[in-house]
């Protein structure tokens, strides 16, 4: 199967090991992943913060990329939420670009549900002896649902020792400008997030999603706990051990 990646903005600038462990996951399946240099930010960013009109032109320009692929994967559940949930409303006084964005929506998967859905792996030859805690992302929880999909990767990895994060569907309290814009709430949440984390007494922490990832490993470095955040992706590449 060919398949185009969308790295996402954060990823590209901040987590570029994330990016490289996406095509090797998939190279090493048998897959050929493109990467369409024209790719920018999906808009969350404004579409989230109101700023509706700016957020249009980073639609087109989504849909105007990858319109020819038939398949496209990213290693974000908040930013396929937002190509699969605010796309059609952003769209919605052009017909033409809404459209598109209706044609190409279902073609577009976040890495768990291109894996277990589309290609029906769950076993992908990866191994990482390592206690590992996962933490279900909020976009990928509640508005991708995406399930066990992450888990069910994570359990087949030889070696591993996953371990439950207790009250993990509770948010860590990033919410991208919710962090900055109510910053006495979200460290509130943060630190309940990293108390639980730590309590689990594993050594890695995953997740689908390297913004909340960032928020939680920032919050975990300050408290000098030794628990290192990385995408679920990179284990499952195996390398998760490199620097991103």
């Amino acid at each position: 199967m060919r398949v185009a990646l969308f790295v996402t903005c954060v990823n590209d600038v901040l987590y570029p090991g994330t990016g490289r462990a996406v095509v090797q996951l998939l190279e090493r399946l048998g897959h050929t992943v493109d990467f369409p240099l024209d790719q920018s930010c999906c808009g969350q960013l404004h579409g989230n913060s109101g700023y509706r009109a700016e957020a249009i032109p980073l639609v087109r320009r989504f849909v105007e990329t990858f319109r020819d692929h038939s398949v496209v994967v990213a290693p974000s559940g908040s930013c396929v939420a937002m190509v699969r949930d605010a796309y059609p409303r952003l769209a919605a006084d052009d017909p033409a670009l809404a459209a598109a964005v209706d044609e190409l929506r279902p073609r577009v998967y976040e890495l768990s549900e291109l894996l277990v859905d589309v290609l029906g792996v769950t076993e992908v030859g990866a191994a990482f002896p390592h206690p590992v805690t996962y933490h279900p992302t909020c976009h990928g929880l509640r508005m991708l649902r995406l399930g066990d999909r992450p888990l069910r990767l994570l359990r087949a990895v030889r070696g591993i020792d996953l371990r439950d994060l207790p009250d993990a569907e509770e948010c860590c309290g990033f919410g991208g400008t919710f962090a900055m814009r109510n910053a006495a709430v979200s460290s509130a949440m943060l630190a309940d997030k990293c108390r639980a984390v730590r309590g689990t007494g594993a050594r890695y922490l995953a997740a689908a999603d390297n913004s909340c990832l960032a928020h939680i490993g920032g919050g975990l470095t300050r408290s000098r706990s030794p628990v290192r955040a990385v995408h679920y992706a990179q284990i499952l590449a195996g390398t998760a051990e490199e620097p991103n």
